[in-house]
């Protein structure tokens, strides 16, 4: 556990953690005549023709706007979106190291999901893509859906698309360890923004046998109680017995149990020893678990995953979004969809191929060159994806999306290197 005044401090000494920089020098006259007035003007004449040369012309391309209002920062809830600045610096920062991405945090004054999804359609023609970090859901659900319909430029959502794309990795290797298949029985607990991105993606990756849980009990059709039109859509794809299951029935013979309730201690010794030959736990609450890995194996589990960073199995976001984005970014997409975030989790389990056992199921996020060299192949596996489905406004081979990826975090790696010569 990092110490609290260390982690003031050197937040304080730096005033944050990002700052905006020129690709350029102006050294003299004709540079600052160049890159600003007169000659900054032909540019502007030049876009004004076609709008989409501001991709060529200026940084748009490569720009993204983390968006949050402070309601559901990390395990503090709703912080506000001061408070919240300093988590989506961490993530501005985290974008450009392992992704090369300048991204910009923005964090606003309302929680009204009509005037986020303005802001959002407003500051359009700088960015080439959004990343909405850390809203409360259901109303987050609601900003993507609206925002993707009217923007041009996909809409990112770390919570949910991240920690699906990273769960559903872990659980294709976890079921070839455990020799599972896509019929297994899978019980998912919490049904916020989390929950919602695995069961969809689950679901879409061709795993139907899907159980999710909430305050109120199982997701069915026709439940009154706490339902929404996520939930209603969730009762399509899960329990399509539609049986009304208490906890205990759903976990007898379950293959695989998934917590992101945000309740430590949830999961209970009793619980995992009814499940199916060869249980796996994944337990994803942060900072604690539902159950910690070491009372999970106790309890007979097979294979666990966390998101805590030292157990074995950490499932951390961090191994798929800069990735994502750089493919999105690199294609100039449109619109981010199921089978992009498919065809990451498949580059990510495929990773760990060489290595694969019970402890290891996908990538360590502590392992810096897998993670340059993951980031990479995720952005060549989305990119293309984009472009088969359509979905692109500029067509790469496969090995050009891949060279580009790799120049691109290259160069914060070797920014990087100069700020430690310091």
């Amino acid at each position: 556990m990092i110490d609290k005044k260390i982690a003031l401090k050197k937040h304080l000494q730096n005033n944050g953690k990002v700052e905006i920089t020129g690709k350029v020098a102006i050294r003299n006259r004709e540079d600052l005549s160049i890159y600003y007035t007169p000659g900054v003007a032909y540019v502007s004449e030049e876009i004004k023709k076609n709008k989409l040369l501001a991709y060529e012309y200026t940084n748009k391309g490569n720009t993204v706007a983390i968006i949050s209002d402070g309601t559901r920062i990390l395990g503090l809830g709703d912080i506000g979106p001061e408070a919240g600045l300093a988590v989506m610096e961490g993530k501005a920062l985290l974008f450009k190291k392992y992704g090369g991405v300048d991204a910009v945090p923005m964090c606003i004054s309302t929680k009204k999901e009509e005037d986020i999804i303005k802001f959002i359609k407003a500051i359009e023609p700088s960015i080439a893509a959004v990343n909405i970090e850390d809203i409360e859901s259901p109303k987050v659900f609601r900003i993507i859906k609206k925002a993707s319909e009217i923007s041009e430029i996909p809409i990112f959502h770390d919570d949910q698309y991240g920690t699906a794309v990273v769960a559903l990795a872990a659980l294709i290797n976890a079921f070839k360890i455990a020799g599972k298949t896509k019929n297994s029985k899978i019980v998912i607990f919490g049904a916020g923004s989390a929950g919602y991105g695995i069961t969809k993606l689950l679901n879409f990756a061709g795993y139907k046998n899907l159980y999710v849980f909430d305050s109120e009990g199982v997701i069915k059709k026709g439940r009154k109680k706490d339902m929404n039109e996520f939930k209603i859509e969730l009762s399509k794809i899960t329990n399509t017995k539609n049986i009304d299951y208490s906890i205990d029935d759903a976990i007898n013979g379950a293959d695989l149990i998934i917590g992101t309730t945000g309740k430590k201690g949830y999961f209970k010794k009793e619980m995992i020893r009814k499940m199916n030959k060869k249980p796996i736990v994944f337990s994803l609450t942060n900072p604690e678990p539902e159950i910690s890995y070491e009372d999970a194996i106790k309890a007979g589990a097979y294979i666990v995953a966390t998101g805590k960073s030292n157990s074995p199995n950490q499932v951390n976001n961090i191994i798929a979004f800069p990735g994502i984005m750089r493919g999105l970014l690199e294609v100039r997409a449109k619109k981010i969809t199921m089978k992009m975030l498919h065809e990451a989790a498949i580059i990510i389990a495929e990773s760990v191929k060489d290595k694969l056992n019970r402890e290891y199921i996908i990538p360590s996020a502590s392992d810096e060159k897998k993670f340059f060299e993951l980031s990479v192949d995720i952005a060549g596996a989305v990119g293309i994806s984009a472009i088969k489905e359509k979905n692109a406004r500029t067509i790469l081979t496969h090995s050009r999306i891949k060279e580009i990826a790799a120049k691109r975090i290259k160069h914060y790696e070797n920014m990087e290197r100069l700020l430690f010569d310091q």
